[in-house]
């Protein structure tokens, strides 16, 4: 969630670093389930990209959704780019092409994070409605040049705007034009962490190709099944990836913070300003040696922030995220949160699922990961299809919820909530798949009939 900390404390030692992501360790009766997910706004008339000013803009989405809720706001330089609810519930945030994300309050069950999407659509929908304001599920917009996008009015996306063209192809697209879904899951010890982040970056590869819906860019086929996915294989590659380190030994708690230590930093944040650091390292803003800042030391709010603005394929904060999902259609999003409680929240299923990684090498992870934007469930590791390997997965994802045994109002346990992927998985063809055959058949080489068959 993109909501700023505000700690002021100057750090004095690395074990502070440290000691700020180890506080995230909860005992298992406490874990807690958070999902984000973004999706992109476009005018219900001639289907254009919607932008920030104006009676049916963004800013007048945000003020409607304000006193509709009752949450607080979030202002920058006099502009709403965001609200909090104060009682510890969600929050909505802009990313900076206006895609509207909804940062889920933790929750315990699948089935709360259903009724809060439910309910989150509902709220949305009322206020967007009147707007002329509709909603698209897909990882990626499929009909919008870059040039075309809004920006929204937030400090921070200025600073990487002009930063991510220095480090990669694909950036300013990351930026503009996807969108994700992800979830967020705790840990109960070190060693905990270390299990689950090694299981979920080596398995993050099935969640692209069972989500995988972002084939198209400007109207056409782009030769890809996630294009939101081979965007980030060419982002930034200091701050992204499969964090091979992970899979060394000795990872723990300070490995991860000596790799966030060098990774380069965006801004520092000093009242309402974003102060542009881009490219120099954490390392040398804490030791005094930032050039901007000479010999200024760095604080909790700005660690926060630095690690919000690390990428990896599986991010580490005081929880762990799940970052390898296009963003989706309503009905599925619950999906995701499904597939990694039952795999990561299951003793026996974290096990198994172990069992199946544990002998990859970083170049097989690595393969696997460039391999599956393209050829999704047809990428190999060893000598095995993904698409095999996603079907013992969400086998064991399905046992673990199961012996979750969670039940809603009805006596259903969360593995209903893994349909739409079983549906996936029988057919043999992600999502990207089932669109390309519609964008050759029905849709007559067209991808306007997506923003109704994927809205919202």
């Amino acid at each position: 969630m993109a909501r700023d900390q505000i700690d002021m404390t100057p750090l004095q030692s690395r074990d502070e670093l440290v000691a700020w992501i180890e506080a995230g360790v909860k005992p298992e009766s406490e874990f807690r389930i958070g999902t984000e997910h973004e999706k992109t706004p476009f005018t219900l008339e001639g289907r254009q990209p919607v932008p920030y000013e104006g009676a049916k803009g963004i800013g007048a989405l945000l003020e409607g959704m304000k006193l509709l809720l009752g949450w607080e706001p979030i202002m920058e330089c006099g502009n709403i780019i965001g609200l909090y609810d104060v009682t510890g519930g969600g929050a909505i945030s802009l990313e900076p092409g206006g895609q509207f994300e909804l940062s889920g309050a933790p929750v315990e069950t699948v089935h709360q994070t259903q009724s809060e999407l439910m309910a989150h659509l509902a709220q949305v929908r009322e206020i967007a409605t009147p707007l002329g304001i509709g909603f698209l599920g897909l990882g990626m917009t499929p009909s919008w040049s870059r040039a075309q996008i809004p920006v929204m009015p937030k400090g921070r996306y200025k600073i990487m705007r002009n930063y991510m063209p220095k480090v990669g192809k694909y950036g300013l697209d990351m930026m503009f034009r996807t969108c994700t879904v992800q979830t967020n899951l705790d840990f109960s010890s070190e060693a905990d962490m270390v299990k689950k982040l090694r299981v979920s970056l080596a398995l993050q590869p099935i969640a692209t190709a069972l989500f995988a819906n972002s084939p198209f860019t400007e109207g056409k086929p782009n030769g890809f099944l996630s294009f939101r996915s081979e965007i980030w294989r060419d982002t930034d590659n200091a701050r992204s990836g499969m964090i091979p380190f992970a899979f060394e030994d000795g990872m723990g708690f300070e490995r991860y913070v000596d790799y966030a230590l060098d990774v380069p930093m965006y801004f520092v944040k000093r009242g309402e300003e974003y102060i542009d650091v881009s490219g120099s390292s954490f390392r040398d803003f804490f030791a005094g040696k930032n050039k901007i800042l000479p010999g200024e030391r760095p604080t909790l709010s700005d660690w926060a922030n630095h690690l919000s603005t690390i990428f990896p394929e599986v991010r580490l904060k005081r929880y762990l995220e799940m970052r390898g999902a296009d963003g989706v259609p309503w009905g599925r999003l619950p999906a995701l949160p499904a597939f990694w409680v039952g795999l990561l929240y299951d003793n026996d299923s974290l096990d198994a699922a172990w069992d199946i990684v544990r002998h990859w090498t970083a170049p097989e992870r690595q393969a696997l990961r460039d391999d599956v934007p393209r050829f999704g469930f047809k990428a190999r590791i060893k000598d095995r299809y993904l698409f095999e390997i996603a079907k013992e997965c969400l086998v064991l994802s399905h046992a673990g919820l199961r012996r979750r045994g969670r039940i809603d109002h009805l006596g259903r346990d969360e593995s209903r909530f893994l349909e739409p992927l079983e549906r996936i998985i029988e057919t043999g063809r992600s999502p990207a798949e089932e669109m390309l055959e519609k964008f050759n058949g029905p849709w007559k080489g067209s991808v306007e009939p997506a923003y109704q068959e994927y809205a919202f």
